[in-house]
Parts: C-alpha cells; sequence; structure tokens
C-alpha cells in the first residue's frame, strides 16, 4: 500500500494527524498542540522533531528514525503496539507506558524517568539509558549492549534476558521473576532483593547486601568485587564466585563455591546453617553476625 507523504511540515495545534493512516512524515515537527498522532496506523517517521506532549497514544505499527522527542515530549508513547525506534534521541521522561511490541535501536534517553513501565515484547539494542525506575512491570524483554545509570531498574519484570551490558543501578532486580544476565557488568548496593529464578553467566558484580530474600539464585563464573553482606536468606543457591568475596551472611540455603571469602557470618537463632555448603579452600572467619562490624567489611 503507498502511504502519502509529508514532508517539511511544521504541525501545530492539538491532535494534528489524529487518526491518521498509511502516512509517511519526514523532515518535519510537530510543534505544539497535545497528542498530535492519537490512534494513528501504519506511520513511518523519519528526521521528525516532537517537542509536545503525548505525540503517540493508542497508535498501531509505528516506524521512528532519525528524530528527537524533546523534554516537552513528556509521556510521549503510551498505549501503543508494534513501534521500531531507531537512531533516536528521547530526551522526554516517562515515555513507553504499557506497550505492546517495542523495538528500540541506537537510542539515547538521558532523562529516563519511569520509562518502559508495563511493556510486553520489548528488545533493546545499542541502547543509553540515564534515569530512576525503568523499566517497571515489564514482561518478555531482551536488552544487548545496553547500559543502565539510574536506580531501582526493572523492579517488577518478569522474563528477561540480558547481554553485553553495564547496569550501575541500585536495587536492581528487585520483585523479579525469570531474569537472566550474561557477559556483563553490575554495580548497584541491594541487589536483587525478593526475587524468583534470578542467573548471571560470566558477570562482574559490585553489591552491598546484594542477593539477599531471593528464591533461586544461580552465579556461573561470576566475579563479585567489594561484595559484603551477600545471600542472607537466599535460598537455593547455586554459586560459582572467581576470585574474592568479602562476606557472606546468613545464607539460607544452597551451595557456594568460592576461591576466597573474607568473613562467613552464620545465626544460628535465624538459619539453619546445615542447609548451605560453603565450598572454600580459604576463609579468613566464621563468626557471629553479633561480632561483625560494619568498619570491617574487607576483613
Amino acid at each position: 500500500m503507498n502511504k502519502e507523504v509529508l514532508d517539511q511540515k511544521v504541525f501545530t495545534g492539538e491532535r494534528a494527524l489524529f487518526r491518521g493512516e498509511n502516512l509517511t512524515v519526514k523532515n518535519s515537527i510537530f510543534k505544539d498542540g497535545e497528542s498530535p498522532l492519537k490512534e494513528a496506523k501504519n506511520i513511518d517517521l523519519e528526521s521528525v522533531e516532537f517537542k509536545w506532549k503525548y505525540p503517540l497514544w493508542y497508535a498501531k505499527d509505528i516506524n521512528l528514525k532519525n528524530s528527537t522527542i524533546f523534554e516537552m515530549g513528556r509521556a510521549g508513547i503510551w498505549y501503543t503496539d508494534n513501534i521500531t525506534v531507531e537512531d533516536t534521541t528521547v530526551i522526554a521522561p516517562k515515555n513507553f507506558r504499557r506497550c505492546n511490541g517495542v523495538t528500540l535501536r541506537n537510542v539515547t534517553f538521558p532523562n529516563a524517568e519511569e520509562t518502559l513501565w508495563n511493556c510486553k515484547d520489548v528488545e533493546l539494542t545499542d541502547v543509553d539509558i540515564h534515569g530512576h525506575y525503568i523499566a517497571m512491570n515489564s514482561e518478555n524483554m531482551k536488552l544487548n549492549n545496553v547500559t543502565i545509570i539510574g536506580n531501582y531498574g526493572f523492579d517488577g519484570a518478569k522474563n528477561v534476558e540480558i547481554h553485553n551490558s553495564r547496569l550501575l543501578m541500585k536495587d536492581a532486580f528487585w520483585n523479579t521473576e525469570n531474569v537472566t544476565v550474561y557477559d556483563s557488568t553490575i554495580s548497584g548496593e541491594y541487589l536483587g532483593w525478593n526475587a524468583k529464578n534470578l542467573t548471571l553467566v560470566n558477570c562482574t558484580i559490585e553489591s552491598l547486601q546484594g542477593f539477599c530474600y531471593i528464591e533461586n539464585l544461580k552465579l556461573v563464573n561470576c566475579k563479585l568485587i567489594n561484595t559484603v553482606l551477600a545471600f542472607e536468606f537466599c535460598e537455593n543457591i547455586d554459586a560459582e564466585i572467581v576470585g574474592k568475596l568479602d562476606s557472606v551472611l546468613n545464607p539460607g540455603s544452597g551451595v557456594i563455591r568460592a576461591e576466597q571469602i573474607g568473613t562467613v557470618m552464620l545465626e544460628k537463632e535465624k538459619i539453619d546453617p546445615s542447609k548451605t555448603q560453603i565450598i572454600c579452600d580459604n576463609i579468613g572467619r566464621t563468626i557471629d553476625y553479633a561480632d561483625f562490624s560494619e568498619e570491617e567489611y574487607h576483613s
């Protein structure tokens, strides 16, 4: 089907292309007026600028390339299905809510506060994200070569697969289910609390009190640098750790394998130590947590 081409246009006023269908819009500016492409279908957008609120709500089958969503394009893409965004900068916060079928390639989010919430079937490749609360309650996500700087990422997310990425996030992966991370770097306090089925393969991790209250944790060939008070009340641990782990606190059950552990802290009135096997030839000391000072993290 041939599409009508709109080239070098300046759109103003509310709902400028409301319910537009089968359009190619290029080299154009959506200057002001809310909801310019609300309920649009089968739209190609190339080299466009969105400068006002709610540009794509309830839309379907959208391709957006080489474009910019400016700061006032906030809450820009909600309830939209089958959208591909490439080579684009999204400055506005609160984008991508309750969308299905989202593909992002070479996209930059300098202010991604509360972005990608409650979305399904999401693929991110070569994406740079700065902002808190990314991907809350989203499902069926695949990420490759993604950098995320911001806290509380993926809270409540399900079925997430991440490759070759850098995640600098406090409280990442809380309340998640079925998350697997490969060949990535993760840095942040309180990693993975209350998660189910969290797997990390060939990753380098830094965390204060990481991996606590998890059900089914698997670490394969991972480095846990500057990581202290790990595994508290974590059940069914299967951990293979390369190098030194600074300290372990009250693991619930499973197996922990490490080349070196600085301190193991066990409180027999809170856990059954016999449920966790710690395989390590170089443990600095095993003590009760009451005898541990937080100033001694790296003993």
